[in-house]
């Protein structure tokens, strides 16, 4: 793995019906039907929004027979009007329903969890060596046949892994961790490789970003070990709807885009799946400029694991580093400063440090970073107090931020925090001695380089081998207008920073006509979808599919609106069984689909309230929110 220098990575050619996944050809952009697949009229016109917005493949829910028959009704919608886009069906709990769906569609996805494995249930059983290879043999005998019929029909498969839906064998043999996914996902290929079947797709989902992204690495470096190279499907599952959804799946499928892994992406939103393309095609344009880069000469630090990264060891300065969550920095002028008082506790979460460069501070609310040369006036190199002026509110707190070409002043200014500004080829010896004398040194680390990921990758690298221990901030710079862009591009660049355990702070930058509050939102969103730090209350919901019996789309805006100030709750939002108790694993309580407009209710992994009518089921779960809140005194 070449942690600096951007490539594809190497893979077979799956044959999906009109074109090609893998090998040197292009990413491709897939949704997912949200009708039910019984009704031809309304899945064709869906599917012909997808295509039209330029996804490449379509999925379809299949849950029995008869809709995996009604796919040639669907198809032949499609073909007439002049599309001929491979459609793909979507199987769980009963192989016998894809042995008739590998007959029509172009390819059919099956989960490893529910393939012959029963639905889970969470129940503990410690198997025997002999009582798990009779379990794998019931694989081979049930999965061989159905290659058998792919084979005759041209026909590519999937094998989607979904974190939230493991067997319970897979879970009790190796627990409810990546290599338990990875290895529910190799149990089918090794199968495959021995029965020379190369039509294969991969995908391993989660909510989780940090699982999801540790799974793909360690599937990637267990199929090389094997002798495997199989194309990959990307995405993060249940990942939820507007900004937090697009954040969240930028932060995940942009860590492993980034470091060329991918052939194939879905973006999941609980939003119209057409809606998901632009999303998907903006990750996939973005990431693909980073190929034929100047090389990037960096040398990896022994002691770092990319398959198993463990937070950066670092010397706490202030509340950077350390123990500490990342910090949020922002930039503001002196207009701007008057809108960084201390928020309500119904406002959303503020920077912890704001930047105003050569300004003074206006006020004593923040932390305030400014020019190195402007705090050694305002502070007489750092003895005495800055109070601005008029406001007889005390001192303001101050520190200095120093460009490489000041570093001989560091030593002469007084401060408990300094800043300093790096970048990956700045001369070793001119500031590794500098950071080695000085621990109270924060480096911000930036980067105008095509790869900024393998550019900052390989200036905390070169510190790591110099065995320094400064916190590290990474400062992201843009020149963009559209929110949307900005979001995405900023989570995908910090992606595979934050899952390489490299970031004590984020610092969002940009020149453009994009207000610093949701510059200063989407630094918070973006460190709270790679799990590090929790501002605002997180929903886990599924994107819905024709297994969703009850309406999805009203029920999120519901629950958001009655719990969007309930901080540092997770709620999941499940349109049916399939994924909802695993993929809620961490969540605080869960609302699942039952039935036809039932609901179920869960807190953690329990189900507390079944079959509720849909009317009243978002009642129930604010009636149990508030119970357990009483009672914890929360």
């Amino acid at each position: 793995m070449d942690l600096f220098n951007y490539h594809r990575r190497e893979t077979t050619v799956a044959h999906v019906g009109s074109f090609n996944m893998g090998g040197d050809n292009p990413i491709r952009i897939q949704s997912m039907t949200t009708t039910n697949t019984d009704d031809t009229e309304g899945s064709a016109a869906q599917s012909e929004r997808i295509i039209k917005a330029g996804g490449e493949l379509v999925r379809l829910t299949t849950q029995g027979i008869r809709e995996a028959e009604n796919l040639k009704n669907i198809q032949e919608a499609i073909r007439r009007d002049g599309f001929n886009t491979p459609l793909c069906a979507d199987i769980h709990f009963n192989p016998n329903v894809a042995d008739v769906a590998a007959r029509i569609a172009e390819k059919v996805r099956i989960n490893p969890g529910n393939y012959v494995d029963p639905a889970r249930k969470f129940v503990k059983h410690e198997y025997t060596d002999k009582e798990y290879a009779q379990e794998l043999q019931k694989i081979d005998e049930r999965f061989v046949p159905f290659l058998n019929i792919c084979k005759e029909h041209h026909t590519a498969v999937r094998i989607g892994v979904n974190h939230g839906s493991l067997s319970d064998r897979i879970r009790n043999r190796y627990g409810d961790t990546p290599e338990g996914i990875v290895e529910s996902c190799m149990e089918f290929l090794r199968i495959c490789k021995r029965e020379h079947f190369d039509d294969v797709v991969i995908s391993i989902k989660s909510s989780n970003t940090v699982v999801m992204v540790r799974s793909v690495r360690l599937l990637v470096d267990t199929m090389a070990k094997e002798g495997m190279s199989y194309p990959l499907h990307l995405g993060v599952t249940e990942a939820g709807e507007g900004e937090d959804g697009r954040i969240k799946s930028a932060v995940g499928i942009g860590a492993l885009l980034a470091d060329g892994i991918g052939d194939t992406i879905r973006v999941s939103l609980s939003e119209e799946p057409e809606a998901e393309i632009p999303v998907a095609r903006h990750l996939v344009d973005y990431i693909s400029r980073k190929a034929g880069h100047i090389l990037i000469p960096g040398e990896a630090y022994s002691g770092f694991d990319w398959l198993h990264p463990t937070r950066r060891a670092t010397v706490a300065v202030g509340n950077i580093g350390g123990d500490h969550v990342p910090v949020v920095i922002a930039s503001r002028n002196s207009a701007q400063q008057s809108a960084t008082a201390a928020p309500s506790a119904s406002q959303k979460a503020k920077a912890d440090y704001i930047y105003t460069g050569s300004e003074a501070p206006t006020d004593t609310l923040n932390n305030y970073i400014i020019d190195y040369n402007v705090y050694a006036e305002l502070t007489n190199n750092g003895t005495l107090p800055y109070e601005p002026q008029g406001k007889g509110t005390g001192a303001a707190t101050l520190y200095p931020i120093f460009p490489v070409t000041a570093m001989p002043f560091i030593g002469l200014i007084k401060a408990p925090v300094k800043f300093l500004v790096l970048q990956f080829g700045t001369p070793s010896e001119e500031y590794l001695a500098c950071l080695k004398a000085h621990p109270e040194i924060v480096v911000i680390g930036t980067s105008h380089h095509q790869n900024r990921l393998g550019d900052q990758r390989a200036l905390v690298h070169e510190m790591m081998r110099a065995g320094l221990t400064n916190p590290v901030v990474f400062a992201q710079m843009y020149k963009l207008n559209d929110k949307e862009e900005f979001q995405l591009q900023s989570a995908a660049d910090m992606g595979a920073l934050m899952m390489d355990g490299l970031t004590d702070g984020v610092w969002l930058m940009n020149d453009g006509n994009i207000a610093q509050d949701d510059i200063d939102d989407t630094a918070f969103g973006i460190l709270q979808a790679a799990r590090l730090r929790t501002s605002k209350t997180e929903y886990i919901s599924c994107p819905g599919c024709g297994r969703t019996l009850y309406d999805l789309r009203e029920t999120i805006a519901k629950i958001r609106k009655a719990t969007q100030d309930m901080k540092g709750l997770k709620i999941g939002i499940m349109g049916c069984i399939v994924n909802g108790p695993g993929e809620m694993a961490d969540a605080d309580y869960g609302y699942v689909g039952a039935g036809p407009k039932r609901v179920s209710l869960y807190r953690k992994q329990v189900c507390v309230e079944k079959n509720i009518p849909e009317e009243e089921a978002v009642e129930h779960l604010l009636a149990l929110i508030h119970k357990d809140q009483r009672a914890t005194g929360a």
